[in-house]
């Protein structure tokens, strides 16, 4: 509500009502409320986000202002800008996101491009594998980057899964990949170049602590991992030996203070470790790299059970 000596809301311009909404979101205990109230109000105006300071002298028109109402209270309810949006955009590519799907993250942006540095040549004919693929944001830069490569997302809840096939297909990437529904890896055969996860991995004991918009608009599904945020790894790391190929590799997304526990794991399973984790901006080790240099497993034919290719 407007305070004293406030201007009136029907005799708001848009740039006054950009101000007014940032105070509200800053009140709010919002920690980017200059950026979350642009992009909001950019999208109850039908704008670029860029093309904000054009309007700010427009007055802000009734219509405008009930969109900007009904969109702030979202955020301030803890919904995130993306979820209220119901898109996200990775790697310059843009995903629908499902209510059975992480918001991508810049942090896992480090993954791709710890994956893009272990096979620089960019013509290499790479077959990579997305354990919980999520909405495929990882497969589909991967592919974008490497035009000759092809892939396997898979990920257990199967809203998910379509939402990571219609994400590949409206990147245009649908002709190079296929989407699963498993239980990680086990519905597969092995002979992989890559293999790349970003698996569950918050405690029990973290998830009553997460921020308001993860602990209640990501799904629980992709964030818990057991009492020690471990067990997806577990599965993983063992698994990896019978995926790859000999002298494939594996980049595996980790939590913060988690790199030393997964490495052991990783190299419990026979895979040698490529370095310390690569870290994110933000300095915490994110890109745990691994190679396989075993032997290849037997060949073995991949149910395709749950497979979700084309429009359907």
């Amino acid at each position: 509500m407007p305070g004293p000596g406030d201007t009136p809301a029907a005799d708001l311009t848009i740039a006054q009502l950009r101000r007014r909404m940032t105070a509200r979101l800053a009140s709010g205990g919002m920690e980017t409320p200059e950026l979350d109230a642009r992009l909001l109000l950019a999208h109850a105006l039908g704008c670029p986000p860029g093309e904000l300071l054009s309007h700010g002298g427009a007055p802000a028109a009734p219509d405008i202002l009930a969109a900007a109402e009904a969109l702030l209270a979202r955020r301030l309810a803890g919904e995130p800008v993306a979820r209220i949006f119901g898109h996200k955009e990775f790697w310059s590519l843009t995903f629908r996101l499902s209510p059975d799907t992480l918001v991508p993250r810049p942090d896992t942006e480090t993954v791709v491009e710890a994956a893009l540095s272990l096979f620089p040549d960019r013509a290499a004919p790479l077959r990579i594998l997305d354990l919980g693929t999520g909405t495929g944001a990882i497969l589909a830069a991967l592919l974008a980057e490497r035009p000759a490569a092809t892939g396997i997302a898979v990920d257990r809840s199967e809203n998910a899964a379509r939402t990571a096939r219609d994400n590949l297909e409206a990147n245009g990437l649908a002709d190079r990949a296929s989407v699963l529904v498993a239980d990680w890896g086990t519905a597969l055969a092995g002979g992989f170049d890559l293999v790349v996860s970003n698996p569950p991995y918050i405690t029990e004991d973290e998830m009553a602590g997460l921020a308001v918009d993860v602990r209640l608009h990501d799904p629980r599904l992709a964030l818990v991992a057991g009492a020690d945020g471990l067990t997806a790894y577990r599965i993983i790391a063992a698994d990896l030996p019978r995926l790859l190929k000999p002298g494939g590799a594996a980049v595996l997304e980790l939590g913060a203070g988690q790199e030393p526990a997964v490495a052991a794991l990783v190299q419990a399973a026979g895979l040698g470790l490529l370095g310390p984790a690569r870290a994110d901006l933000g300095g915490i080790p994110r890109a745990l790299c691994a190679r396989w240099p075993g032997a290849a497993h037997p060949p073995a034919d991949e149910k395709r059970l749950g497979t979700f290719e084309g429009n359907g």
